[in-house]
């Protein structure tokens, strides 16, 4: 697939975008190009907020959207340049400037005038000016986003950072070229290229290799970077300079550590002594070596994965108190990964979680790699779908382990199998980790915790999973998945029916879908004792009944009106309905569903069959591939563990040891599924130990 091929498909997504929930062409293309800058991390949490207007001598004021990263206090502004034409002429400096004054000027109203008079209460535009006026003393940088489905003229070197109020103001134009480049990198994500010459004005940072330590999947080197540098290179890239797992981690605590900032502000020469320094990744070091020594000049995706509190407080305390880095310097620790990101990822998850162990960090917080996923993952490609609305084909749902799966796996396709694969496995039929924590968490009844943005619910939902998971994995089985997908029919139908209806006004229709799945389900729950919606019926007609659509166009009303009461004790509806209270408000609704509902409905003790016999079958699909991998891995292979429990002399358990004489005999006998677990866990154990595959 190449860019064209990546432009067409996107366009086409768009338009099917703009039909499936019954918006705009605009209003889907923001939506469309602002999920690829999620994923890419560009974004945090996006909020659409469509604001057009005229300002003060005549000036145009444009807003679609934004994005505030609490992290770096960085706020996202975005404006969109949609045409859907695939012949459309190159963005040219002259346009984009443009496009950036109206964002510009829109912050001049909002702090300038009365603006906020103006928009209408209690929508994402009013919400979006509260934000900003709110924020005004804390925001550090203001980067604005042109969102484009044309192509950036090549004469666009770079777009000149402006200021405002003295506060910097970063430009990025992100058109179809840049926005196919990040889905298809390997890393899935926005690369950041370190120019450590630049940054220091000098050879670079000065650098030890640790060639003790280095092996086939990583080198190591201890180096020493002025508190300056890392501050500068934190300023620029934000929170985007931290490791995915240690910035969800990070964002929930104190980003900025007291007696960090103490240290810097009161005896900054102690700093070295008194800080653990910093632990980071990358790829593709290169370095200078003269009479001074060995100097890294640059790195690609650096990353910190251990420090984040150390560089986000040099960083708060450069810019809040003026204090002087110039006498401080941060140990750092680099280890430089393979650049294939299947074997780096894995590898920065557990030096990650290695590093921040000391922090308590859970295991939910590097939940990327989670078995969970990798079975959903599984799943996901085996079953099919029933097929609907007249097809004569069974169709997939495909879940995203990784970040840009669905795309990278037609990255090499030829037309004929792009065709093949994406009739099998539909765009509109994909389903990512978040997609999935949204789906499960509305359904529990938690909208107020998906309201607070994908990332917070994620490592929610995250720790949910994990610690059930490691009571019993059998429960996340064929069942689970299917109802899964059940809840993202729901959801999406969810959508549908609230864009449709005339009451809505292109706002908050998020939190109205969340709200209103959470309190379809509590009415079920409470009204028909003993019974609940049989998701089962949904995955097998892939659709949702009438019976529930005619229900869900009450309740959504429901939704609407209360989380926009005037009444409500906060002002703002995007901050409200982040909260246990606007939950608790919602709860108390009079609607009672009619008695023909129970059509759609399953009782829990046919719930509970289904569930027994589900986790029946993922135990005996469980049996067969523990004993497959452990047939596969070989007699050699078993020898090999034999001999290093011998000298390690480890504690191994009767049942392990049985089994292990087993695994010596293959393929004269085959250890039975029992004791294949148990192989599997003695594997554990030796790796734990420190033997090595």
């Amino acid at each position: 697939m190449d860019v064209h091929d990546f432009h067409k498909d996107f366009l086409e997504e768009v338009k099917a975008t703009a039909v499936a929930e019954g918006e705009g062409s605009n209003s889907a293309f923001v939506s469309v190009a602002s999920g690829y800058l999620e994923n890419a991390e560009v974004l945090s949490d996006f909020t659409p907020a469509f604001y057009s207007g005229t300002g003060k001598n005549n000036r145009k004021i444009r807003v679609d959207g934004y994005a505030l990263d609490d992290f770096d206090l960085t706020f996202n502004l975005i404006i969109a340049d949609y045409s859907g034409d695939e012949n459309r002429e190159t963005i040219t400096k002259t346009a984009a400037n443009a496009s950036f004054e109206r964002l510009l000027y829109f912050l001049d109203e909002v702090y300038g005038t009365k603006l906020y008079r103006n928009v209408e209460p209690s929508t994402p535009a009013a919400d979006l000016v509260e934000i900003l006026r709110l924020n005004k003393d804390r925001i550090r940088k203001y980067r604005l986003i042109l969102l484009t489905d044309g192509f950036m003229s090549n004469r666009i070197n770079e777009i000149e950072s402006k200021n405002f109020n003295d506060i910097p103001v970063e430009c990025q134009i992100w058109d179809i070229d840049r926005i196919y480049r990040v889905c298809f990198s390997d890393l899935g994500r926005q690369d950041i290229e370190i120019d450590f010459k630049a940054c220091t004005g000098g050879s670079g940072i000065p650098c030890l290799e640790a060639s003790s330590t280095n092996n086939d999947d990583y080198k190591s080197y201890l180096s020493i970077i002025p508190g300056s540098v890392l501050a500068d290179i934190y300023d620029y890239y934000g929170s985007q300079l931290l490791e995915g797992n240690v910035r969800s981690f990070l964002s929930t605590k104190v980003a900025v550590n007291k007696k960090i900032r103490e240290t810097i502000l009161r005896i900054p020469q102690n700093f070295f002594a008194y800080n653990n320094g910093i632990s980071a990744t990358a790829m593709n070091l290169r370095f200078e070596t003269t009479q001074a020594g060995k100097f890294i000049t640059y790195a690609k995706d650096f990353q910190i994965i251990n420090g984040g509190q150390t560089t986000a407080s040099l960083s708060n305390a450069r810019y809040k108190d003026n204090a002087d880095l110039s006498q401080i310097y941060v140990q750092m620790k680099l280890t430089e990964v393979d650049s294939d990101a299947d074997k780096s990822s894995e590898l920065i998850r557990n030096i990650s979680k290695s590093s921040n162990s000391q922090n308590k960090v859970s295991d939910a917080d590097f939940f990327a790699t989670h078995p969970f996923h990798v079975r959903i993952e599984q799943i996901s490609r085996r079953i099919f779908a029933p097929a609907s609305g007249g097809a004569q084909y069974e169709t997939k749902w495909f879940y995203e382990r990784a970040r840009g799966q669905y795309l990278q796996a037609q990255m090499h396709m030829t037309k004929s199998q792009k065709d093949k694969f994406t009739a099998q496995n539909p765009k509109k039929q994909v389903i990512t980790k978040t997609d999935l924590a949204k789906y499960q968490n509305s359904w529990v009844g938690m909208p107020h915790v998906v309201s607070k943005g994908a990332q917070t619910n994620f490592m929610k939902f995250a720790e949910t999973v994990d610690e059930s998971w490691n009571k019993s994995d059998t429960q996340y089985n064929d069942k689970y998945f299917k109802d899964s997908v059940a809840l993202a029919i729901l959801f999406k139908h969810t959508e549908w029916v609230v864009s449709h209806q005339p009451w809505f006004e292109k706002g908050y229709r998020a939190n109205i879908v969340t709200y209103s799945i959470s309190l379809l389900h509590r009415l079920i729950v409470n009204q028909f004792n003993g019974m609940d919606l049989d998701l089962q019926l949904i995955w097998n007609r892939q659709q949702v009944s009438d019976l529930i659509t005619n229900e869900l166009i009450k309740i959504t009303k429901y939704v609407f009106d209360t989380i926009t009461d005037p009444s409500r004790s906060t002002i703002n509806v995007t901050q409200w309905c982040k909260r246990e209270a606007c939950w608790d408000s919602v709860k108390i609704c009079k609607i009672q569903l009619p008695d023909d509902i129970k059509k759609v409905l399953i009782s829990q003790d046919d719930k509970k069959a289904a569930e027994r016999d589900a986790k029946k079958d993922q135990k005996l699909l469980s049996d067969v591939e523990a004993q497959k991998t452990v047939i596969e891995l070989g007699t050699d292979f078993w020898k090999s563990i034999s001999m290093f429990i011998t000298e390690k002399r480890f504690s191994v358990t009767q049942d392990q040891m049985k089994a292990l004489k087993y695994a010596l005999r293959i393929p004269e006998q085959f250890p039975n599924a029992y004791q294949s677990l148990q192989l599997l866990s003695l594997l554990e154990e030796a790796k734990s130990n420190g033997f090595k595959a």
